[in-house]
Order: C-alpha cells, then sequence, then structure tokens
C-alpha cells in the first residue's frame, strides 16, 4: 500500500513542492512546527531512513542540504534543524524546520494553521532560492 508521501511523488494529491531531483523530493509540511518547515522524501518508498541503500542515503542528505541552504535564505531564521522521527508516515524522511530558539522544534508545540496563499507564497519563496 502506497504512502501519503508516494501519492505526493505521483502527484495524486497536491503538495506545495520546492525542489526536485531524480531521486528526492521536497515539500511544505501541511502541519508545521514553524513557518518554511519543509520535509524531504526519498523517491523509493523505504520506510525507515536508515534502511535504505547507502547511494539513496547520501543522495538524499546531499539533496536535504541544497535545500536546507536555500531555506534559510527564504525564510527568516537562525539555523534550519533537521530530525528524522519517521513514526507518523511509513516512508522516510528528513524534516527541515526553521528555528530562531531551540524550542522551535520542539514536536509536541501546536503545528502552526498557515492559511493556503501564504503556502504558496512560502513555497514560491523557497524555490527561487533553491533553483
Amino acid at each position: 500500500m502506497s504512502s501519503i508521501f508516494t501519492k505526493i511523488i505521483n502527484r495524486e494529491i497536491p503538495a506545495h513542492i520546492v525542489a526536485e531531483n531524480e531521486t528526492a523530493l521536497a515539500f511544505l509540511d501541511i502541519r508545521p512546527l514553524t513557518k518554511g518547515h519543509t520535509l524531504i522524501i526519498p523517491k523509493t518508498e523505504v520506510d525507515y531512513l536508515f534502511d535504505l541503500d547507502d547511494t539513496t542515503y547520501t543522495e538524499l542528505n546531499l539533496f536535504a542540504k541544497k535545500v536546507a541552504l536555500g531555506l534559510q535564505q527564504a525564510v527568516p531564521c537562525v539555523r534550519i534543524a533537521t530530525a528524522v522521527i519517521g513514526l507518523e508516515v511509513p516512508h522516510a524522511h528528513i524534516h527541515l524546520i526553521p528555528i530562531s530558539k531551540m524550542s522551535d522544534a520542539n514536536f509536541s508545540n501546536p503545528k502552526l494553521e498557515i492559511p493556503e496563499e501564504e503556502m504558496k507564497l512560502i513555497a514560491e519563496a523557497i524555490r527561487q532560492e533553491v533553483s
């Protein structure tokens, strides 16, 4: 059974995609901790990040670095935090979270409700910086 992330890869459901290459996809989290919270996923459907083959794992992390650098330019923040938790969706993924203080990356925090128009603007700003 396909994960929700595979459905995003296949364009079966919409997402605010900010970057893509042959092996990976980056899109805004629909339940973000901060504005610009982005998910990095491999196009291969593998449940656990550390089950990826070495080549895919390396490519995914290099892609995440590229997106993180663009994200930091597009969204005001001090750093980009990364997190790998992987319990909520059975598809390997890396969270990139713009932060200005440690507590910004606390997954117990209430998730933001960002209007659709603002999500579009954030995604476009990130795309401009990543490309």
